[in-house]
């Protein structure tokens, strides 16, 4: 059937993503220019952030980049704010920028030692409890010094590598065999009942690595976008974010380790799965395979790469220069140690950053929105009327139940800039803002666990090549991540409440961090 031009423009429009988000998206830039000009500029720009949020939420029908920057570009037009104030925004988080382009695409020259790791891990590790707390204490250390998504890719090809691997015996053929592992076809029992087990066991390890990674995440300024950002406002180097987060982050991180201690040996929301031992017998035999064939060049790749990483902690630890410059560094050790010299090779490394760099700077765009209309002052205001530990608790439950059905760096950056306009203006003091910023920052990296919208890592996880083969869809995410959210929420809540004023004083004490007596200048700059 021959279809007409309004019609191949529709069917174009948004691409594969299905009608009824399409007719929504076109609703939204029809009702938006009408708010604005004949009801109310403020009410229209709640509208546009409810509607950015709404194509966040809904990203597994369309990446929220091409919808969220329609609406950003009309909001544009209209004049909801200016081309200069976004761009504004984007230079003043440029940091955060370049850690998304070079220290992602840096890891990713890592890949292969990173992937070393992690099988040897799963080969060698028998006790299933041992192994998933070994998976997330590793995920939580690789996610404070790296990129969260990275960390998560990585586990996502280990766990592929050893899906194919046992798929393709399974299916009666060998190793150097080509295969297709999508299929079961040729998969008979009772192979099929230990593939089913392995599917579980699989689902297990993943979702422990991607809880790792948000519990390693929030405990530095690199481990999420949110964080530097929260991090540049406040001028805390490395050692500073890291300090002043402890009373929250190190009782979440063992909290963590024993919810996953406990899921595991009581069964508990879908974990405790085996690895059958005949999976086993096949991967310590590929594992063994893989080791026969290692060159002198493998090993020396591995050496550097090792090296590379130290470089990275301590150049972050101390603070040697700016992340992204780290990142950039690493890129050019990394290849130039492993001999990855040509454009198009380098090309690959950084087609998982860019896509969520350019939604981070549509993020941007829509603060700029935020700001000009005014829109989170009122909010900000009522917050502010209360005191001492029930006015951090509410900013932290606010940014916690934002980043459950809405993106992290998103809630993350629009709070922390409003708090920073509020210490600006005097309407809070620095210690204040210093308090504020660890609830912020806290609040947005825990709570977001419990949904694949919250975490860039788990929407990683949800639509990568693996989930479907291992039967993790998003409401087992979801199941799956519960208890984890319920511990991680409540600690973290309890923590900021009983023990952040308490400890932060300790800190003072023993002058690990600078406590601003009043009359001192309230300045983050002058910080």
């Amino acid at each position: 059937m021959q279809l007409s031009m309004t019609q191949a423009i529709y069917k174009n429009f948004l691409g594969h993503a299905p009608d009824w988000y399409k007719q929504v998206i076109a609703a939204f830039l029809i009702v938006n220019p009408i708010l604005f000009y004949f009801v109310s500029p403020y009410l229209a720009g709640w509208m546009l952030i409810l509607e950015f949020i709404f194509t966040l939420a809904m990203a597994l029908k369309c990446y929220p980049l091409q919808p969220g920057g329609l609406l950003l570009i009309q909001a544009l037009f209209i004049g909801m704010t200016s081309p200069e104030h976004m761009f504004y925004e984007i230079k003043a988080n440029i940091s955060v920028v370049l850690l998304l382009v070079f220290m992602v695409a840096g890891i990713y020259f890592m890949k292969e030692l990173l992937l070393y790791v992690f099988t040897k891990l799963l080969v060698n590790l028998k006790n299933k409890r041992a192994l998933s707390i070994a998976f997330m204490a590793a995920s939580a250390f690789l996610s404070a010094f790296l990129d969260a998504l990275t960390v998560i890719a990585v586990i996502i090809a280990v766990g592929m590598g050893f899906y194919s691997i046992y798929h393709k015996v399974a299916s009666g053929k060998d190793f150097h065999h080509d295969h297709d592992h999508s299929s079961d076809d040729d998969v008979h029992q009772p192979s099929r009942d230990d593939l089913d087990n392995f599917r579980a066991f699989l689902r297990n390890l993943m979702m422990h690595a991607a809880i790792g990674t948000a519990l390693g995440g929030v405990m530095t300024m690199v481990g999420e976008p949110q964080n530097l950002i929260i991090a540049e406002k406040a001028s805390w180097d490395f050692g500073e974010f890291f300090i002043r987060m402890s009373p929250i982050t190190i009782p979440v991180f063992f909290a963590g380790l024993l919810t996953a201690y406990v899921v595991e040996k009581f069964h508990w929301f879908g974990y405790g799965a085996k690895l059958p031992e005949v999976v086993r017998e096949i991967l310590s035999d590929y594992n063994e395979h893989m080791d026969a064939q290692r060159t002198k060049r493998d090993n020396a790749r591995l050496l550097a790469q090792a090296l590379i990483g130290l470089w990275l902690i301590v150049g972050l630890a101390l603070h040697l220069a700016e992340v992204g410059l780290i990142g950039l560094s690493v890129i050019v050790l990394a290849t130039t140690m492993t001999g990855v010299i040509e454009e198009h090779s380098l090309g690959k490394a950084f087609e998982e950053a860019l896509p969520f760099t350019a939604l981070l700077c549509v993020f941007f765009g829509v603060v700029a929105v935020i700001i000009d209309q005014g829109l989170f002052k009122p909010v900000i205001d009522w917050v502010l009327i209360f005191e001492g530990k029930t006015q951090l608790v509410m900013f932290y439950l606010a940014n916690g139940a934002l980043s459950m059905v809405s993106d992290n760096v998103f809630v993350g950056s629009v709070y922390i800039t409003e708090v920073t306009k509020a210490l600006e203006n005097g309407q809070i003091t620095r210690d204040q803002f210093d308090m504020l910023a660890v609830a912020i920052n806290t609040g947005t990296n825990l709570p977001s666990v419990a949904t694949p919208n919250g975490q860039a890592a788990f929407l990683f996880l949800l639509t990568s090549a693996i989930a479907p083969l291992l039967r993790l869809s998003y409401g087992t995410m979801v199941y799956m991540a519960f208890p984890f959210t319920i511990v991680l929420t409540l600690v973290g809540l309890a923590a900021t409440y009983f023990g952040l004023y308490e400890l932060t004083d300790v800190l003072y004490d023993l002058h690990l961090i600078e406590h601003h007596i009043p009359g001192e200048t309230d300045s983050p700059v002058a910080h």
